[in-house]
């Protein structure tokens, strides 16, 4: 089943969108928002799909053609946005570069930030930034949207709480980054609002490719219209979906419409490019002892997509644009 919300008022408006991505039809009958659906999931979620399989099946009454340029992200804001760094080689990479030690424990216990979920920002929406000198850069991540989780789930329950997932672009203002990191209070000024792929999708649309809560697809990553980076999520993550819920929940509830993300997806192997401008910077200050890459500029262009093994795209596309905000 493929969900999206279309811009309107602060939570937008559900719809239900056909596998291609071509149409869609309204869900306000069943749930007028996205959250509204994820509280009642046990309810709606039959009833979704009884309007998704119709959809897919021919043309339905009120359908419409769908555009991700229509779309919020499918949750325009959440309760809960805690983003994780699930692929502890890109952490390795990145403390490399700048000399620092890697605990052991990193590679044990995941790493996982609160991030700002009162306002998220449409897959097409531009990223807004007052200055260039503050090092804007794209993360391009899975993330996942849970029901209800109880306080102390274990990995070995927590998939079944697993019951949609999204692409994401995790902005980052790298050289904000340092100076609030060394307050030892975590990220705020140098996270702004992340953005999230047209659609979200249930697992059992990426068939053999969902298993052991993990996306075993490549993450394409465009920049500037220019090959960027193509890593397998499923290769060296090292701690999965079900890991990073159990680590959140560890000491308290999430509630239904939680997001938790991957972190930067990133592989060990050289040849598939990185997913974010900071992981390339690294890897040329390993190699010739300084970056070569800029952050990004005014007008630069990401786009971030996933294709299922038939070449056909199973989110939609993250396509932004850096524009200066006045």
């Amino acid at each position: 089943m493929k969900l999206a919300s279309l811009k309107s008022g602060r939570d937008g408006a559900l719809v239900v969108v056909s596998r291609d991505l071509t149409r869609s039809v309204s869900a306000g009958h069943i749930a007028p928002t996205l959250q509204h659906a994820m509280d009642h999931w046990h309810e709606a979620a039959p009833r979704l799909m009884r309007v998704y399989d119709l959809l897919n099946e021919g043309p339905v009454a009120g359908e419409k053609p769908f555009d991700p340029k229509d779309c919020a992200s499918p949750l325009p804001r959440a309760y809960q946005w805690a983003d994780g760094s699930a692929y502890v080689t890109h952490v390795e990479l990145v403390r490399k570069a700048r000399g620092a030690e890697m605990p052991p424990s990193f590679w044990t216990d995941p790493l996982i930030y609160q991030g700002g979920s009162d306002s998220f920002i449409g897959p097409r929406d531009p990223i807004l930034a007052a200055d260039e000198a503050w090092g804007i850069d794209f993360e391009a991540e899975i993330a996942v949207i849970t029901d209800d989780v109880p306080m102390g789930t274990k990995a070995n329950a927590a998939g079944k709480h697993i019951k949609l997932l999204m692409l994401v672009n995790d902005v980052s203002l790298r050289n904000l980054i340092p100076a609030e990191l060394a307050k030892n209070f975590g990220f705020f000024q140098s996270k702004p609002a992340s953005a999230f792929s047209p659609v979200a999708i249930t697992p059992d649309e990426l068939t053999e490719a969902w298993r052991d809560a993990k996306v075993h697809l490549p993450l394409v990553v465009t920049y500037n219209d220019a090959d960027f980076g193509h890593p397998n999520a499923g290769v060296d993550m090292t701690f999965s979906f079900a890991q990073l819920i159990e680590h959140a929940a560890k000491t308290r509830a999430l509630v239904a419409g939680s997001i938790v993300g991957s972190g930067t997806v990133s592989n060990k192997s050289g040849n598939v490019g990185s997913a974010c401008l900071a992981e390339k910077r690294t890897l040329e200050t390993i190699e010739s002892g300084k970056p070569a890459t800029p952050f990004m500029k005014f007008g630069d262009r990401i786009r971030i997509e996933m294709l299922d093994l038939d070449g056909k795209s199973l989110f939609g596309a993250i396509d932004q644009q850096v524009a200066k905000y006045e």
